[in-house]
């Protein structure tokens, strides 16, 4: 059983949206901080957004601010990120990550942006 399974990655325009979702099974997903990564080829892997466990408190990249929107159900034991005004330099595999005193990977949802 994957813990966290990413989904909704794809290939977007530039402007353009997309909804990622963190889907987790098997712990205690309302007692998790859940945070959002992403990798872009050839750099080290960076934060984009984190929501805390009971979705109170927010924090967000400078780079992300303003177009991005973390948020989590957690009767439906899923975080999401709303990734509006979409540019190439996003481009990168997006991971999920749950922490509390263990943390938790998914395997990572590629977003392409581009013309």
């Amino acid at each position: 059983q994957v813990p966290l399974v990413e989904s909704g990655g794809g290939l977007v325009q530039p402007g353009g949206s997309l909804r990622l979702s963190c889907a987790a099974s098997g712990f205690t997903f309302s007692s998790y901080t859940i945070t959002w990564y992403r990798q872009a080829p050839g750099k080290e892997r960076e934060f984009v957004a984190l929501i805390t466990s009971a979705g109170s408190s927010t924090n967000y990249a400078d780079s992300v601010k303003g177009r991005f929107t973390i948020s989590r159900d957690n009767t439906k034991n899923t975080a999401y990120l709303q990734m509006n005004s979409l540019e190439p330099g996003d481009t990168a595999v997006y991971y999920c990550n749950a922490r509390r005193l263990k943390q938790y990977w998914g395997q990572g949802t590629q977003v392409t942006v581009s013309s």
